[in-house]
């Protein structure tokens, strides 16, 4: 145990690994318990939030306690099969997802201001 300890000191991981999994493409009728059993085999699991409405369903957060858990999980669960399904897990980007509604209103504004001052723009085509 002392080893890899000593191992993960030396490690330099890459920005975008945290400690906090983002699953997609999950069979609609999986339980929390379900996936404690195919995650928890990686390290020890703060906590598991499945999709429950419709815009969510068949997506997953897990959060592990530690963050080389959370690598040596996305490592070896990309791709794992689950009923048929075969599971895509990333890192959770909270920047990324941000990111899209800003454009939305950045572009909302951006419309409300033409039509307040009455400009037009070309269609790029």
């Amino acid at each position: 145990m002392a080893m890899q300890a000593a191992r993960r000191q030396n490690v330099r991981l890459p920005p975008e690994v945290n400690r906090i999994l983002y699953i997609r493409n999950l069979p609609y009728k999986i339980t929390a318990e379900e996936m404690y059993d195919i995650f928890g085999k990686y390290g020890a699991i703060r906590q598991i939030r499945v999709g429950t409405s419709p815009d969510t369903k068949g997506t997953a957060y897990v959060v592990y306690e530690d963050i080389f858990d959370a690598k040596n999980a996305c490592d070896h669960l990309s791709g794992f099969n689950v009923c048929g399904r075969y599971l895509v897990v990333l890192y959770y980007q909270p920047n990324r997802a941000f990111k899209k509604v800003d454009q939305a209103k950045k572009q909302a504004d951006l419309d409300k201001m033409k039509a307040k001052y009455g400009l037009s723009t070309p269609e790029i085509k």
